[in-house]
């Protein structure tokens, strides 16, 4: 690929993601579940490098950072939406599902609101201020292959009416609110500097080996718990 082209591949990883998230949506909504996750996957993969290899080119761009938010909005917002409306349907009567949809999607709605404060908030230059849109999907997406898979017989308790409201107020608030969270962005690979994202992996590949799809929910409540601590120990005099 020449130089010229080279410019443009962040924007082709890009829409990769937004690729992945469209035929994740249609996955989801079909009940082919663990395929949609797999591409959720594949988004999150997508997201992570576009940035990265932009920053390595050096052709950050006004138009990349806007089709990112784009693609990010249909991957990270209305998939997470559509999880939580299947979630919902489980154990649902048919006559309720149109309800059950607006609910669910309350999270897209949301995960709107986030990408769009994230573009203006020149304060989330090196960290994040309120959940990313990909970490609430990770966890939305943990709950789906839970109840696909019925990890650890956990599907009654994680397709419960209850439940699944819980998680969708909490995953709003959290989306829009003033919590200060740490990024993944690695200026350079060393323990100084690096200590709690480098125990935030371990700790998640544990949790990987030993819950299996149940760890996914788990590790985004791991990342909040360590993001509180570490708020409450910055203010700590």
């Amino acid at each position: 690929m020449s130089g010229k082209g080279l410019r443009h591949l962040p924007n082709m990883i890009t829409l990769l993601n937004l690729f992945s998230g469209c035929v994740a949506l249609v996955c989801i909504l079909e009940g082919q579940w663990l395929a949609g996750a797999w591409l959720v996957g594949l988004a999150l993969v997508a997201d992570f490098l576009d940035g990265a290899v932009a920053r390595l080119l050096r052709v950050q761009s006004e138009f990349g950072k806007q089709l990112d938010s784009l693609a990010d909005m249909v991957s990270f917002g209305v998939v997470p939406g559509a999880a939580f409306y299947e979630l919902l349907r489980v154990q649902a009567a048919p006559e309720s599902e149109w309800h059950l949809a607006l609910l669910g999607f309350a999270v897209s709605v949301f995960a709107g609101l986030r990408l769009a404060t994230f573009n203006t908030d020149m304060r989330q230059t090196t960290d994040f201020i309120g959940l990313p849109t990909p970490a609430a999907t990770i966890f939305t997406v943990g709950l789906l292959l839970v109840a696909h898979q019925n990890t650890h017989g956990l599907r009654p308790l994680v397709t419960h009416p209850v439940v699944l409201y819980s998680c969708i107020a909490g995953l709003c608030m959290l989306m829009t609110s003033e919590l200060k969270l740490f990024s993944f962005k690695f200026k350079r690979f060393t323990w100084s500097g690096n200590e709690i994202k480098f125990i935030f992996a371990g700790v998640s590949l544990i949790l990987l080996t030993l819950l299996r799809e149940a760890a996914l929910p788990v590790i985004i409540l791991f990342y909040l718990l360590l993001a509180a601590i570490l708020h409450f120990l910055n203010k700590t005099p």
